[in-house]
C-alpha cells in the first residue's frame, strides 16, 4: 500500500452493501490509490452497526474496536472524514446524514427512499454548509447513471428517460414468461435465491423504481418533485395469462418507468407494468438485469445496462462516490439535487397518453362485452380487439376473463370510463391496466 495520507471512512452500516464496501477496499485499495496518482488512500476508520454480536461477511476479519452502536460516535469521530450511510430507511438514516453534513462531513449514500422523500431537506444543507452528498448507488446498483447526469449530459436537454430500474419484479416477470410461473410462485423463487426480501412490497408495490425515477427525474429538470405527484403501480396483478396473451400479441410485460418531458416544459413521471414490443431493447433484459433509455438533444439515443443491484455492483457505485468525496473535500463542491429552475410542473398522469390492455373479471352472461363497449365509446374510447379466453380447466366456469385492447387515450379518460364499468352488475372487481408503451 503507497503512504499517501489516509482518509477515514465512517461506515453507517454494515450489511450486504456495507460489507461489500470494506472488501472492495481490502481487495483494491491499492489499485485506487495508484489510479488516483497516489492522493487517495480509504481506509475505514468507525463502523455503525445495530448488533455488536452479529456475523458479517467480509474479506478477512474487521477489527471490533472499528464498531460502534451510537451513530453519533462515528459522526464526532475525528478520524472520520467522509461518511457512507447504508442503514436504509427515513428516520435514523436522515439524522446521521444531516448531523454529517453539519459537521462538514461530505456523504456518499444508497437511500433512494430518503432522498426521494427528503432530498430538498437535505440538499438544502448541503447548500448551507458546502458538503457534498454523493448518490451513484441510488439508482440501478453498479450503473453509472446519476454520474452521467450530473457530468456526460449536462450539456443536454433530457428529453425522456424510459427503463427497468427494478430487479426483482423483472426477474419476477421473466420467471413467469420464461418458465411460465405464477406470481406467487415466481416471487418465493425470487425470496429463496435472495434477489427479493422476506417483505417485497416496495419491490413489487413498484415504489423501489419509483423511487429511482424521482430522483433521475430531479436531477435532470432541476426542480423538487413530490412523490405524490408520480404514478406508481406494481406487478402483484400479473397474471400467466396476462404474460401469454402479451406474447401471442408480440409483446412482453416488463415494470417500467417512463420519464418524459412534454413541450410545455411539463414532466411526465410514472412507474406502471406495462407491454412493450419484443423487438425493443429493453425486452431483451432479463434476470435482475436493468436498463435505462436516456434520450438527450445532443446525444441522441444512450442505453446503460448492468446489474441493478446486488453487494459488488452496489458497492463498486458506493466505492466510486467515496472516491470523487475523497477528491473534492478540499473544493467543497454541491453535487445534488441543484434547482437551476425558478419552478417547474408534473403533467398529471390523467394528461398521458397510450394504448391499453385491459383485463376485466366478469359473469359470462349474453352482453357482457356490449356493455363494457358502450361504456368505453361513452368516453370517446376505441376498441382495437376482445378477446375471451376459455379456461381449459372449467371450460363452464360462471366467471371468466375479458380482455379489451384499446386505442391510444388519455389515461384520465380511461379512468373515468373504468369507475363507470366497475359499477356494472356483470363486473366483480376491479380491472388490471396495462400500457402499451410505443418507446420509439
Amino acid at each position: 500500500m503507497s503512504a499517501a495520507p489516509s482518509i477515514g471512512i465512517g461506515l453507517a452500516g454494515f450489511g450486504t452493501v456495507g460489507s461489500g464496501v470494506w472488501n472492495t477496499l481490502e481487495s483494491n485499495g491499492e489499485l485506487i490509490t495508484n489510479r488516483t496518482d497516489g492522493s487517495t488512500r480509504l481506509e475505514i476508520a468507525r463502523i455503525l452497526v445495530r448488533d455488536l454480536a452479529k456475523a458479517r461477511n467480509t474479506t478477512g476479519e474487521v477489527p471490533s474496536e472499528l464498531f460502534t452502536t451510537d451513530w453519533k460516535t462515528l459522526i464526532e469521530d475525528p478520524a472520520v472524514k467522509i461518511v457512507v450511510e447504508l442503514i436504509g430507511g427515513t428516520t435514523d438514516a436522515y439524522d446521521i446524514v444531516a448531523a454529517a453534513l453539519k459537521a462538514g462531513k461530505p456523504v456518499v449514500t444508497g437511500n433512494k427512499a430518503l432522498l426521494a422523500e427528503r432530498g430538498a431537506e437535505l440538499f438544502a444543507i448541503s447548500r448551507e454548509t458546502k458538503t457534498p452528498i454523493h448518490f451513484e448507488a441510488a439508482v440501478a446498483g453498479g450503473i453509472p447513471i446519476i454520474r452521467s447526469l450530473q457530468d456526460s449530459f449536462i450539456g443536454n436537454h433530457i428529453h425522456s428517460f424510459s427503463g427497468i430500474i427494478n430487479g426483482t419484479s423483472n426477474y419476477i416477470l421473466g420467471r413467469m414468461t420464461d418458465a411460465g410461473l405464477d406470481y406467487e410462485t415466481a416471487l418465493k423463487e425470487a425470496q429463496k435465491l435472495g434477489y427479493a426480501e422476506a417483505d417485497p412490497a416496495l419491490d413489487v408495490n413498484g415504489w423501489d423504481a419509483a423511487h429511482k425515477a424521482l430522483l433521475l427525474a430531479t436531477l435532470a429538470y432541476g426542480f423538487p418533485i413530490d412523490p405524490a405527484e408520480i404514478h406508481v403501480s406494481g406487478i402483484e396483478q400479473v397474471r400467466p395469462a396476462d404474460i401469454k396473451f402479451a406474447k401471442n400479441l408480440g409483446y412482453v410485460v416488463k415494470l417500467l418507468a417512463i420519464i418524459r418531458q412534454h413541450k410545455d416544459g411539463a414532466v411526465e413521471c410514472r412507474v406502471q407494468p406495462s407491454f412493450i414490443a419484443k423487438s425493443n431493447i429493453l425486452a431483451s433484459v432479463h434476470d435482475v438485469f436493468n436498463a435505462v433509455a436516456v434520450h438527450g438533444d445532443t446525444v441522441g439515443e444512450s442505453l446503460f445496462y448492468g446489474r441493478g443491484a446486488g453487494q459488488n455492483p452496489t458497492a463498486s457505485s458506493v466505492v466510486a462516490d467515496i472516491v470523487e468525496a475523497a477528491r473534492g473535500i478540499e473544493l467543497s463542491n454541491h453535487r445534488g439535487f441543484l434547482p437551476y429552475t425558478e419552478s417547474g410542473s408534473m403533467r398529471p398522469v390523467s394528461e398521458t397518453s397510450t394504448a391499453y390492455y385491459v383485463r376485466f373479471d366478469v359473469t359470462d352472461r349474453p352482453g357482457v362485452i356490449a356493455e363494457i363497449a358502450r361504456v368505453l365509446a361513452d368516453h370517446e374510447i376505441g376498441i382495437s380487439g376482445t378477446h375471451s379466453p376459455v379456461n381449459p380447466d372449467d371450460p363452464d366456469a360462471d366467471f371468466v376473463d375479458v380482455v379489451f385492447l384499446l386505442h391510444t387515450c388519455p389515461f384520465g379518460n380511461l379512468q373515468r370510463a373504468l369507475a363507470e364499468v366497475e359499477k356494472l352488475d356483470c363486473v366483480n372487481s376491479e380491472p388490471v391496466v396495462f400500457r402499451i408503451e410505443s418507446l420509439g
